[in-house]
Protein backbone atom coordinates (compact mmCIF):
# COMPACT_ATOMS: atom_id res chain seq x y z
CA UNK A 1 0.00 0.00 0.00
CA UNK A 2 1.40 3.23 -0.77
CA UNK A 3 0.91 7.23 -0.84
CA UNK A 4 1.41 8.99 -4.33
CA UNK A 5 1.20 12.52 -4.61
CA UNK A 6 0.80 14.84 -7.82
CA UNK A 7 -0.31 17.67 -9.49
CA UNK A 8 -2.63 17.18 -12.74
CA UNK A 9 -5.49 18.51 -15.00
CA UNK A 10 -8.88 16.75 -14.96
CA UNK A 11 -9.73 15.69 -18.49
CA UNK A 12 -12.77 14.14 -17.62
CA UNK A 13 -15.36 12.87 -14.71
CA UNK A 14 -17.17 9.72 -15.27
CA UNK A 15 -20.15 8.17 -12.54
CA UNK A 16 -19.81 5.26 -11.03
CA UNK A 17 -22.03 3.70 -8.70
CA UNK A 18 -24.52 6.00 -6.92
CA UNK A 19 -22.17 8.69 -5.55
CA UNK A 20 -18.58 7.57 -6.88
CA UNK A 21 -16.59 8.67 -10.24
CA UNK A 22 -13.69 7.41 -12.19
CA UNK A 23 -11.66 11.10 -13.04
CA UNK A 24 -9.06 10.59 -15.56
CA UNK A 25 -5.84 13.05 -15.06
CA UNK A 26 -3.11 14.10 -16.87
CA UNK A 27 -0.60 14.41 -14.38
CA UNK A 28 3.45 15.90 -14.17
CA UNK A 29 5.29 13.03 -13.00
CA UNK A 30 2.65 9.74 -14.07
CA UNK A 31 1.47 10.63 -17.33
CA UNK A 32 -2.35 10.16 -18.05
CA UNK A 33 -4.04 8.24 -14.27
CA UNK A 34 -7.44 6.93 -13.79
CA UNK A 35 -8.59 7.22 -10.07
CA UNK A 36 -12.00 6.44 -7.97
CA UNK A 37 -13.13 9.53 -6.38
CA UNK A 38 -15.15 8.34 -3.67
CA UNK A 39 -18.79 9.64 -2.35
CA UNK A 40 -17.70 13.28 -4.93
CA UNK A 41 -21.49 13.00 -6.00
CA UNK A 42 -22.92 13.56 -3.13
CA UNK A 43 -24.13 17.04 -1.79
CA UNK A 44 -22.06 17.06 1.22
CA UNK A 45 -18.54 16.01 -0.26
CA UNK A 46 -15.55 17.99 0.61
CA UNK A 47 -14.19 17.82 -3.20
CA UNK A 48 -16.08 17.10 -5.72
CA UNK A 49 -16.04 20.39 -7.38
CA UNK A 50 -12.49 20.35 -7.02
CA UNK A 51 -12.20 17.28 -9.69
CA UNK A 52 -14.17 18.83 -12.50
CA UNK A 53 -12.97 19.09 -16.08
CA UNK A 54 -10.47 21.67 -16.60
CA UNK A 55 -9.37 21.91 -13.17
CA UNK A 56 -5.65 22.45 -12.26
CA UNK A 57 -5.28 19.95 -9.43
CA UNK A 58 -3.15 19.09 -6.31
CA UNK A 59 -3.95 15.29 -5.65
CA UNK A 60 -3.07 12.37 -3.60
CA UNK A 61 -3.79 8.95 -4.26
CA UNK A 62 -3.56 6.09 -2.38
CA UNK A 63 -2.68 2.43 -4.42
CA UNK A 64 -2.51 -0.89 -3.39
CA UNK A 65 0.62 -1.57 -4.98
CA UNK A 66 3.87 -0.22 -5.43
CA UNK A 67 3.39 1.16 -8.37
CA UNK A 68 0.50 4.18 -8.92
CA UNK A 69 -0.87 2.41 -12.15
CA UNK A 70 -0.93 -1.27 -11.59
CA UNK A 71 -3.96 -3.54 -12.13
CA UNK A 72 -6.20 -1.74 -9.76
CA UNK A 73 -7.37 1.84 -10.02
CA UNK A 74 -6.15 4.01 -7.02
CA UNK A 75 -8.41 5.98 -4.65
CA UNK A 76 -8.12 9.78 -4.57
CA UNK A 77 -7.65 10.99 -1.05
CA UNK A 78 -7.19 14.50 -1.10
CA UNK A 79 -7.33 17.21 -3.75
CA UNK A 80 -6.09 20.73 -3.48
CA UNK A 81 -7.24 23.85 -6.17
CA UNK A 82 -4.39 24.84 -7.98
CA UNK A 83 -5.97 26.82 -10.43
CA UNK A 84 -10.03 26.57 -11.06
CA UNK A 85 -9.76 26.89 -15.12
CA UNK A 86 -13.16 25.31 -15.56
CA UNK A 87 -14.87 28.78 -13.57
CA UNK A 88 -14.04 30.80 -16.70
CA UNK A 89 -13.94 28.75 -19.45
CA UNK A 90 -17.58 26.86 -18.88
CA UNK A 91 -19.34 30.16 -18.86
CA UNK A 92 -18.10 30.88 -22.73
CA UNK A 93 -19.15 28.14 -25.65
CA UNK A 94 -16.13 29.16 -27.63
CA UNK A 95 -13.82 28.57 -24.82
CA UNK A 96 -15.36 25.68 -23.56
CA UNK A 97 -15.71 23.86 -26.85
CA UNK A 98 -11.93 24.75 -27.60
CA UNK A 99 -11.10 23.68 -23.62
CA UNK A 100 -13.09 20.54 -24.37
CA UNK A 101 -11.33 19.65 -28.01
CA UNK A 102 -7.46 20.51 -25.78
CA UNK A 103 -8.80 17.87 -23.20
CA UNK A 104 -9.29 15.07 -25.74
CA UNK A 105 -6.03 15.98 -27.59
CA UNK A 106 -3.94 16.21 -24.59
CA UNK A 107 -5.50 12.57 -23.62
CA UNK A 108 -5.43 11.10 -26.52
CA UNK A 109 -1.43 11.83 -26.96
CA UNK A 110 -1.05 10.59 -23.25
CA UNK A 111 -2.82 7.29 -24.58
CA UNK A 112 -0.33 4.86 -21.91
CA UNK A 113 -1.61 5.03 -18.39
CA UNK A 114 1.63 5.87 -15.77
CA UNK A 115 4.07 7.01 -18.77
CA UNK A 116 5.28 10.44 -18.05
CA UNK A 117 4.29 13.44 -21.17
CA UNK A 118 5.78 16.04 -19.39
CA UNK A 119 5.71 18.43 -22.38
CA UNK A 120 2.53 17.80 -23.02
CA UNK A 121 0.86 18.09 -19.55
CA UNK A 122 2.66 21.52 -19.32
CA UNK A 123 1.51 22.26 -22.70
CA UNK A 124 -2.10 22.01 -21.34
CA UNK A 125 -1.46 23.78 -18.75
CA UNK A 126 -0.47 27.17 -20.44
CA UNK A 127 -2.98 26.32 -23.00
CA UNK A 128 -5.96 25.99 -20.46
CA UNK A 129 -4.56 29.42 -18.69
CA UNK A 130 -4.39 31.12 -22.04
CA UNK A 131 -7.82 30.39 -22.87
CA UNK A 132 -9.40 30.87 -19.52
CA UNK A 133 -7.53 34.70 -19.43
CA UNK A 134 -10.08 35.08 -22.41
CA UNK A 135 -7.40 37.39 -24.16
CA UNK A 136 -7.33 35.86 -27.35
CA UNK A 137 -9.44 34.33 -29.69
CA UNK A 138 -10.46 30.88 -28.70
CA UNK A 139 -10.49 29.04 -31.89
CA UNK A 140 -6.45 30.41 -31.96
CA UNK A 141 -5.66 28.95 -28.77
CA UNK A 142 -6.78 25.64 -29.71
CA UNK A 143 -5.00 25.72 -33.17
CA UNK A 144 -1.76 26.92 -31.10
CA UNK A 145 -1.96 24.17 -28.58
CA UNK A 146 -2.70 21.38 -31.46
CA UNK A 147 0.25 22.50 -33.36
CA UNK A 148 2.05 22.38 -30.23
CA UNK A 149 1.13 18.92 -29.10
CA UNK A 150 1.82 17.71 -32.41
CA UNK A 151 5.45 18.98 -32.48
CA UNK A 152 6.20 17.49 -28.65
CA UNK A 153 4.95 14.57 -29.89
CA UNK A 154 7.65 13.77 -32.86
CA UNK A 155 5.23 15.35 -35.85
CA UNK A 156 6.16 18.97 -36.02
CA UNK A 157 5.05 20.91 -39.37
CA UNK A 158 6.78 23.14 -41.24
CA UNK A 159 5.28 26.05 -42.75
CA UNK A 160 8.26 27.98 -44.28
CA UNK A 161 10.96 25.89 -45.27
CA UNK A 162 10.28 22.79 -47.70
CA UNK A 163 9.64 19.35 -45.17
CA UNK A 164 11.31 17.59 -48.03
CA UNK A 165 14.17 18.94 -49.17
CA UNK A 166 14.57 21.98 -47.06
CA UNK A 167 14.78 24.50 -49.15
CA UNK A 168 14.36 28.57 -47.65
CA UNK A 169 10.62 29.29 -48.14
CA UNK A 170 8.51 30.56 -48.62
CA UNK A 171 6.87 27.43 -50.08
CA UNK A 172 3.33 27.49 -51.40
CA UNK A 173 1.99 23.17 -51.57
CA UNK A 174 1.11 22.00 -48.24
CA UNK A 175 1.04 18.24 -47.83
CA UNK A 176 -0.24 16.13 -44.40
CA UNK A 177 1.87 13.41 -45.74
CA UNK A 178 5.26 15.33 -45.94
CA UNK A 179 4.40 17.09 -43.00
CA UNK A 180 4.43 20.44 -44.15
CA UNK A 181 4.94 22.83 -47.15
CA UNK A 182 6.98 21.31 -49.82
CA UNK A 183 8.78 23.32 -52.67
CA UNK A 184 7.71 23.05 -56.42
CA UNK A 185 10.24 20.32 -57.59
CA UNK A 186 9.37 18.45 -53.91
CA UNK A 187 5.25 18.56 -55.07
CA UNK A 188 3.98 15.66 -54.29
CA UNK A 189 -0.10 14.80 -55.89
CA UNK A 190 -2.72 16.08 -53.48
CA UNK A 191 -1.05 18.85 -52.03
CA UNK A 192 -3.03 21.72 -50.96
CA UNK A 193 -2.43 25.53 -52.06
CA UNK A 194 -3.16 27.83 -48.96
CA UNK A 195 -3.01 31.79 -48.97
CA UNK A 196 0.45 32.89 -48.07
CA UNK A 197 -1.49 34.99 -45.03
CA UNK A 198 -2.58 31.42 -43.72
CA UNK A 199 1.01 29.34 -43.56
CA UNK A 200 2.35 32.51 -42.34
CA UNK A 201 -0.58 32.86 -39.30
CA UNK A 202 0.22 28.91 -38.77
CA UNK A 203 3.65 29.50 -38.12
CA UNK A 204 3.32 32.24 -36.24
CA UNK A 205 0.98 29.57 -33.72
CA UNK A 206 3.21 27.35 -33.61
CA UNK A 207 6.41 29.88 -32.46
CA UNK A 208 3.86 31.63 -30.28
CA UNK A 209 3.65 35.11 -32.14
CA UNK A 210 0.57 36.32 -30.78
CA UNK A 211 1.15 39.84 -32.44
CA UNK A 212 0.85 38.18 -35.96
CA UNK A 213 -2.04 35.44 -35.23
CA UNK A 214 -4.03 38.39 -33.37
CA UNK A 215 -4.15 41.16 -36.06
CA UNK A 216 -4.84 38.23 -39.17
CA UNK A 217 -8.01 38.45 -40.93
CA UNK A 218 -10.53 35.39 -40.10
CA UNK A 219 -10.66 34.09 -43.78
CA UNK A 220 -7.63 32.98 -42.85
CA UNK A 221 -8.52 31.68 -39.52
CA UNK A 222 -10.86 29.67 -40.98
CA UNK A 223 -8.31 27.98 -43.50
CA UNK A 224 -5.91 27.32 -41.17
CA UNK A 225 -7.86 25.87 -38.77
CA UNK A 226 -8.68 23.47 -41.30
CA UNK A 227 -5.33 22.86 -42.21
CA UNK A 228 -4.56 22.05 -38.83
CA UNK A 229 -7.62 19.82 -38.10
CA UNK A 230 -6.85 17.73 -41.14
CA UNK A 231 -2.73 17.26 -39.77
CA UNK A 232 -3.74 16.50 -36.40
CA UNK A 233 -6.57 13.59 -37.97
CA UNK A 234 -3.75 12.56 -40.23
CA UNK A 235 -1.04 11.49 -37.46
CA UNK A 236 -3.97 10.78 -34.85
CA UNK A 237 -5.34 8.56 -37.86
CA UNK A 238 -8.97 9.58 -36.22
CA UNK A 239 -10.68 12.98 -35.71
CA UNK A 240 -10.48 14.19 -31.88
CA UNK A 241 -14.70 13.94 -31.92
CA UNK A 242 -15.41 17.55 -29.83
CA UNK A 243 -13.73 18.88 -33.16
CA UNK A 244 -16.51 19.39 -34.80
CA UNK A 245 -18.11 21.48 -31.86
CA UNK A 246 -15.64 24.20 -32.03
CA UNK A 247 -16.79 27.40 -33.42
CA UNK A 248 -14.53 28.77 -36.04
Amino acid sequence: MSLFRDDGVVLRAQKLGEADRIITLLTRQHGKVRAVARGVRKTKSKFGARLEPFSHVDVQFFSRGSELVGRGLPLCTQVETIAPYGGSIVTDYGRYTAGTAMLETAERFAENEGEPAVQQYLLLVGGLRTLAAGVHESHLVLDAFLLRSLAVNGYGASFTDCAKCGLEGPNRFFSLQAGGVLCADCRVPGCAVPSPETLVLLGALLSGDWQTADTCEPRYWREGSGLVAAYLQWHLERGIRSMRYVEK
